[in-house]
């Protein structure tokens, strides 16, 4: 056959397939897509430019970005564990997410990479840290697109690179207006409490030594301080979390000096299991704080995404309601 033979060939051809895909799809008049959808696109990560699935749907998440995931309304196949009291902390929908996950391991350096592959994942997502993640990036690489977030990712950045990653942008789009929103009227209804008070959160953990407690300026603590403007101390720029500091219970009398203190309690308003014990000190109900209610307990189910920020606020608006506004 010639080429030109050849060339005719195909174009009957294509004209043959042309003609059945339109009688089809209903007829003369009904045109097909010009071009195909495209299966993958690149997204920007701590470990650069990556193509990733433009739909995932096997996604694995490892390390801190496991509740962000879930929070977006995510499904993840597979995950590193995570602490029982942090799950307990999930709306009910979201625990029985987690729990119908694979467990993989109880931390990214332990993951089973045999058990990670047989999930047969076409996403990974990970936030470790950095070192941590390069001691297993090849194997997970050749497992799936794996995006990597640092550690240094503010919050509101990985959940924006976790829901774009992970194609749930929807649920952030409506969860960022939420928030705004929620941030926007508690700014308004408490100016004249937050302009003119300060702070103090205080927290105990599961891990702290006997008749200790610390002073919070990360997690919860950090969004009344930075979103809010809330008046909470924090540790100077380059110094460690005040948070890492273990105070002896004889310095709780020293929490005077501040015009509020809040304190964690759980979703029904009792003080967490850990700090159950200096509510329980004379030191602490003889502080005048508590004495005339501007001890308050909030409700922190963590500050990694933007539903659990929202519950956090919900908590924080209940409870500043509960002080006389001072302008």
């Amino acid at each position: 056959m010639t080429l030109l033979g050849r060339r005719g060939a195909v174009v009957a051809a294509t004209l043959s397939i042309t003609a059945l895909v339109l009688t089809a799809c209903g007829g003369a008049g009904t045109e097909a897509p010009a071009d195909p959808v495209a299966e993958t696109r690149t997204v920007q990560a701590g470990n650069g430019a990556v193509e990733v699935p433009v739909a995932p749907q096997r996604v694995a998440t490892i390390g801190n970005t496991t509740l962000p995931f879930i929070d977006l309304g995510g499904k993840p196949v597979g995950v590193t564990a995570e602490s029982d009291s942090d799950v307990a902390l999930l709306p009910a929908d979201e625990q029985a997410t987690y729990k119908s996950a694979t467990i993989l391991a109880p931390s990214a350096d332990e993951v089973d990479m045999e058990k990670l592959a047989g999930l047969d994942p076409d996403l990974i997502l990970v936030q470790v840290p950095e070192s941590e993640f390069e001691s297993i990036k090849a194997r997970l690489t050749a497992i799936a697109p794996t995006v990597f977030f640092g550690l240094d990712a503010e919050w509101k950045a990985l959940a924006d690179g976790v829901a774009d990653a992970g194609n749930v942008t929807g649920a952030l789009g409506a969860q960022k207006a939420e928030f705004e929103q929620r941030l926007a009227a508690i700014k308004e209804k408490y100016r004249g409490i937050v302009g003119g008070t300060s702070f103090v959160d205080v927290t105990r953990y599961s891990s702290s030594d006997p008749g200790t407690f610390a002073i919070a300026d990360i997690g919860c603590s950090e969004i009344a301080r930075d979103e809010v403007g809330m008046n909470f101390p924090k540790a100077a720029d380059g110094a460690d979390p005040l948070a890492w500091t273990a105070l002896p219970f004889e310095q709780i009398g020293e929490l005077s000096k501040y015009d509020v203190i809040t304190y964690p309690v759980d979703v029904a308003g009792r003080p967490t299991e850990p700090f159950a014990p200096v509510v329980e000190t004379n030191t602490w109900k003889a502080l005048p704080e508590v004495g005339s209610g501007h001890a308050l307990g909030v409700f922190c189910p963590g500050n990694n995404s933007y539903g659990s920020v929202i519950r956090y606020l919900e908590s924080l608006d209940r409870a500043l309601a509960t002080l006389p506004a001072t302008g």
